[in-house]
């Protein structure tokens, strides 16, 4: 999977086309990543305990990598990623701009 967590990314289809967001978690597995305010979710909590409010709570839900792009954070655009290496390491690198992913 060729995003990973920390990067910024745009969402190209759904509900939430054309916002961008940092991904906090991502599921490999699954090929999906939750990013922070898209696919917001909302559930009703049952009041437990003193400590814990009761109440409608908004959460981010994960979301499929296909939808979404990665944002070059030299070049500033939507990009797709390529792989490269410098002698037997890989690194992730932008198909526009040819700069190198952290």
């Amino acid at each position: 999977m060729k995003i990973k967590k920390g990067d910024t990314v745009l969402v190209i289809s759904g509900k939430d086309k054309g916002k961008t967001g940092k991904v906090l978690k991502a599921f490999p597995r699954e090929f999906r990543v939750i990013v922070e305010n898209v696919n917001l979710r909302k559930k009703h909590m049952r009041r437990r305990g003193p400590q814990h409010q009761g109440g409608i709570i908004e959460f981010p839900a994960p979301v499929h990598v296909s939808n979404l792009k990665l944002i070059c954070p030299k070049c500033k655009n939507p990009t797709r990623v390529g792989y490269a290496f410098e002698g037997e390491v890989k690194f992730r690198r932008c198909k526009r701009c040819n700069a190198k992913f952290k």
